[in-house]
């Protein structure tokens, strides 16, 4: 059963490859959804798919990339959708 986080991060984390790197590593995991950056400098993402995979998802974006320097991570349960049959990056 397939679970959906929607994520807000804060830190410096926009101008290190924050967004390739979520990318990436939710395409890794098998996640769906998307990830895009905020106009106040934080990142945002839906993260679709199996709840333990979500866990890995979210401990990554407790640090992100090297350059990345997360001081919050906002995370907010919801039910999933399951619109997305990848993740990508949005404007």
């Amino acid at each position: 059963m397939n679970s959906r986080a929607h994520v807000v991060v804060t830190g410096r984390v926009q101008g290190v490859f924050y967004r390739s790197s979520a990318r990436d590593q939710a395409r890794y995991l098998g996640l769906t959804g998307w990830v895009r950056n905020l106009p106040d400098g934080r990142v945002e993402a839906i993260f679709e798919g199996p709840k333990d995979k979500l866990g890995e998802m979210l401990v990554w974006c407790t640090h992100g990339p090297p350059g990345a320097e997360v001081t919050g991570l906002e995370t907010k349960w919801e039910k999933p959708e399951g619109k997305w049959d990848s993740f990508n990056i949005v404007p």
